[in-house]
């Protein structure tokens, strides 16, 4: 895969070739450099160093180097070095903010392409790079996505060298793949020409057994490159990427070629007419289910920067319509690459240019929207060219860390884990003790607390008194705490337990939750009275029911809150009875829910009990039991605020 990725950036290294040519001062290592073989030209460039010889220009080049071989996470050290010793190379830091990507280093790279986006004489990479950094961030959330998909190595097939872009031949079931495992060495990577392969397995459902066999000299050179073997429904029909010999043009490009199954035996290749670019690299063909369209990979003009998508209809046998691009909510300013469509007609291709977890991902589109596939389907390494087998199963291809070599080809199983997340969306207002009315509060903190009291995070309210907090995904309790001089500290509650939609009820694989909450803030006001609410006793008694405890406990939370207050406790009882019993019961009441709230650990010189009896009543010759009820009640009242 690195292969076809890179053979077209040797265009560049020419424009490098016939600078250095008029200046006339070719290295060895810069003569290398511009043919495109780059795995030479990184040993001579940091031999140079090692020599102390124009060392930054020559990190730099080290770094090039590897960008253009498709290896930029190697890159990064050089490009760092190269900078640090003050290279002459505007676009330095762009590609060292994508080695920074590439390794996982998503803040750092962000920095980076911010940086660029301000400074950066490159108007195009200034541009990207604004995007690039709002990647780089998106990109952690990419990395926390948890899925249950399943990737295994098809290690019957793996070797050292690249195996890459799978395939079944209709005709014999057999599975047709790309490899640099034989013949001669490309000096662009130092990896092997790459040629076209088959296997047919003993046991096709788990890919076992077999014998590898390499396809006819018909489809593979010597001194060129064939992948990605594409096939008609029939079988009839066969579209693969092939590479010219360099000997033209001084460099390597890509077309696509056609051949056709004709009585039993295959037809000599050919350009693929209409579809193919004289003028651009095309490559990684795959036809849909029905056959009926080819979707490919272009760098042709006209596109949106970097490695396009396109498709083309097959309007009569080997006849196409002419290449529609996939526009712009799939293709980016960086790469995309490898579309392949699954049995139920859902795109699928690899992309570095949409958040993910470092170099290439595999995305899908789902409703209309690019979606990550999330780990291990994707690595921080490449991962590329799934082809499907069923609608979620299929072979893939990777260079991630614990291959054996280069690229190698996985069996995957999608099934993503939809993942929720929490947001607490509050408004603090202010409540008016006459009007009854409460007004929004702007630029007052709002402080989160997670439930053992520990402070996560302070916001501060707009100007309509709203803020927002994001949650933890896994379920939890919160407490939310606004304060303001002379006012009660306002405070609520919020849980994400239970809370968490179904699996089939959540739309996308990344959701939110977002939970409505108020806080208010109520005028401390000395010696006006404010009902405890439901705070009942039995019979003539003055024992804390249950339920009563439940609600004092808010009250002690409330002392907590406002250290600086001092308040009485009443208690207050209806006018049936004898007006000293009412009077004793009342302060036998008072008494026992001051004691509960002392136990609790509230200073006892911050709470007084009073007992009222039936002096003084809400409701004056109350008749019915509501009225009642509402006269026996318990109050509590400020009686002193501390400085």
């Amino acid at each position: 895969m690195r292969t076809f990725i890179l053979v077209c950036a040797a265009a560049g290294s020419a424009a490098f070739l016939s600078g250095c040519a008029a200046s006339g001062s070719m290295s060895k290592a810069d003569k290398r450099f511009a043919r495109g073989e780059y795995e030479t030209a990184i040993a001579l460039y940091k031999a140079d160093v090692a020599k102390g010889k124009n060392i930054a220009q020559s990190n730099y080049r080290v770094a090039e180097s590897y960008r253009l071989s498709n290896r930029i996470d190697q890159a990064e050290e050089y490009y760092k070095a190269a900078i640090g010793g003050g290279v002459k190379a505007n676009d330095a830091a762009f590609y060292y903010g994508e080695a920074l990507k590439a390794n996982g280093k998503f803040e750092e790279a962000a920095a980076q392409f911010d940086a660029y986006a301000q400074n950066g004489s490159n108007r195009t990479l200034a541009a990207r790079a604004e995007q690039e950094a709002k990647n780089a961030r998106a990109s952690t959330s990419i990395v926390a996505m948890r899925t249950n998909s399943e990737v295994m190595a098809l290690d019957q097939v793996n070797t050292p060298s690249a195996e890459f872009s799978a395939t079944i031949l209709p005709e014999t079931k057999e599975l047709i793949f790309a490899s640099g495992r034989e013949g001669k060495v490309y000096k662009g990577n130092g990896e092997g020409f790459n040629d076209l392969y088959a296997v047919k397995f003993d046991d096709t459902d788990k890919m076992t057994g077999g014998t590898v066999r390499k396809l006819e000299p018909l489809f593979n050179s010597d001194d060129k490159h064939e992948a990605s073997a594409t096939y008609t429904p029939d079988g009839k029909m066969m579209v693969f990427a092939r590479s010219n010999s360099g000997s033209k043009k001084g460099y390597l490009s890509v077309d696509l070629w056609v051949a056709y199954n004709k009585n039993g035996a295959w037809t000599e290749p050919e350009i693929l007419r209409v579809v193919n670019s004289s003028t651009a690299d095309d490559f990684a063909p795959s036809f849909s289910p029905d056959g009926k369209t080819l979707y490919f990979t272009s760098t042709r003009k006209g596109g949106l920067g970097g490695n396009d998508l396109y498709k083309s209809t097959m309007e009569t046998p080997g006849r196409f319509s002419p290449p529609e691009n996939l526009g712009e909510q799939i293709n980016t300013a960086g790469n995309e690459n490898f579309p392949a469509i699954a049995p139920d007609g859902t795109l699928y291709f690899s992309s570095d240019g949409h958040p993910g977890l470092g170099k290439l991902d595999i995305f899908k589109v789902e409703k209309g929207k690019v979606v990550n596939l999330g780990a291990p389907i994707n690595s921080t390494g490449d991962d590329f060219a799934p082809y499907f087998t069923g609608n979620k199963t299929g072979v893939m291809s990777s260079n991630r860390a614990g291959g054996k070599g280069s690229d190698d080809l996985y069996r995957f199983r999608e099934s993503i884990i939809k993942l929720v997340t929490f947001f607490a969306d509050g408004t603090l207002v202010e409540r008016n003790d006459k009007t009854g009315q409460t007004l929004p509060v702007a630029s007052e903190t709002v402080t989160l607390y997670d439930a053992r009291g520990q402070k996560l995070q302070d916001v501060t309210t707009s100007p309509d008194g709203k803020f927002s907090f994001k949650l933890d995904t896994a379920a939890a309790n919160y407490a939310l705490i606004a304060n303001r001089q002379g006012y009660f500290t306002a405070r609520n509650s919020v849980s994400t337990i239970g809370r968490k939609p179904a699996q089939e009820a959540l739309p996308n694989p990344m959701n939110e939750v977002r939970i409505p909450v108020t806080l208010t803030l109520t005028k401390i006001v000395k010696n006006k009275a404010i009902v405890v609410e439901n705070i009942f006793y039995d019979y003539d008694k003055a024992n804390i029911r249950p339920d009563a405890a439940v609600e004092l406990d808010k009250l002690v939370q409330t002392l907590n809150d406002n250290p600086q207050i001092t308040i009485e406790l009443s208690s207050h009882t209806d006018s049936r009875g004898k007006d000293a019993y009412n009077q004793a019961l009342s302060q036998r009441r008072a008494q026992s829910a001051v004691d509960y709230i002392i136990s609790k650990g509230i200073d006892k010189n911050r709470i007084t009990a009073r007992g009222y009896g039936e002096t003084q009543p809400v409701i004056k010759n109350a008749k019915t039991e509501e009225e009642f009820q509402r006269n026996r009640r318990t109050e509590f009242k400020v009686t002193k605020i501390a400085e």
